[in-house]
């Protein structure tokens, strides 16, 4: 399995030579395996280098899950090429109660308001579908289990497993738990954080949502979003091998990003590092 990243920033693409080391795109994912169609982890505005590659690899099915609707994690899907290729199938999964709402929540956008085409105007067959937190189904080659995150309007995070190994998708999302409760307060778990943690256990990568620092988390409780000492926590104490801190914030510049990863570098046991826009992790390395 590789999974590679293709936007890692959070809310807002931020091209310029001041992010261009870890890259301006917001939200996408890419996990791969040989003979088999690609899973895309949200479209936001790096689905369009995406898009071009796959339809450049003549891909005929690619499999979408998206965590949510917030314009970041939607922003590239209208620019998604595999969508315009009348020889591809794409199969989209939204959260959502059923089809009907879940039809109608991308429909909002490709409306021919907000985008000039109609989601009934693309010539690839798209296959829409519901999920809902708790419901583990299968894409393709791969087993999904969704999880439900903690952020405003809602989001789910996702365990893609594919034979023995897992990543594990947890954007956008604040603390699943208070400050004096829970995993990083040495506490048990409330409900809420044991379900992610069950999600992540023993996975090969977390790839989680860290734009704020401790000290911004602090100010901006309300507004989804976690903080780099939270997942290390989580994963310490889910067994995981490998976090991938995300979703970085655009304010952040890559020399300070640099010295965010420089900080975690050094962390033991557990290996962390920072999602750099068109890098590769292969997990079975």
């Amino acid at each position: 399995m590789r999974v590679t990243f293709w936007g890692v920033r959070g809310s807002i693409p931020v091209p310029g030579s001041s992010t261009s080391a870890y890259g301006g795109n917001t939200s996408c994912i890419q996990v791969a395996v040989p003979g088999a169609p690609p899973l895309v982890l949200d479209c936001g505005t790096g689905a369009r280098g995406l898009g071009r590659r796959l339809v450049l690899d003549h891909e005929r099915r690619v499999d979408v899950l998206f965590t949510h609707f917030h314009m970041d994690h939607l922003f590239g899907f209208p620019f998604f090429g595999p969508i315009y290729s009348p020889n591809c199938q794409v199969g989209v999964t939204v959260p959502a109660t059923n089809v009907e709402e879940a039809e109608s929540k991308l429909a909002r956008y490709l409306n021919g308001i907000y985008h000039p085409v109609k989601l009934r105007d693309v010539v690839a067959t798209v296959h829409i579908e519901h999920v809902r937190p708790g419901r583990p189904f299968d894409r393709g080659a791969f087993r999904v289990e969704p999880v439900r995150l903690n952020h405003p309007g809602g989001s789910c995070g996702y365990r893609v497993e594919h034979g023995k190994r897992s990543v594990v998708y947890l954007t956008d999302t604040a603390p699943l738990s208070r400050l004096d409760e829970g995993i990083s307060a040495g506490k048990p778990p409330p409900t809420a954080e044991a379900r992610v943690l069950h999600a992540m256990r023993g996975a090969d990568l977390v790839i989680m949502d860290t734009m704020f620092s401790f000290d911004e988390y602090l100010e901006k409780m309300t507004w989804g979003h976690a903080y780099p000492e939270y997942a290390v926590r989580l994963c310490e104490e889910a067994g995981v091998k490998r976090l991938a801190l995300f979703h970085h914030s655009p304010e952040a510049s890559d020399s300070e990003l640099d010295v965010l990863g420089a900080r975690w570098a050094p962390h033991a046991g557990l290996r962390v590092f920072l999602a750099r826009e068109g890098d590769t992790v292969d997990l079975e390395g």
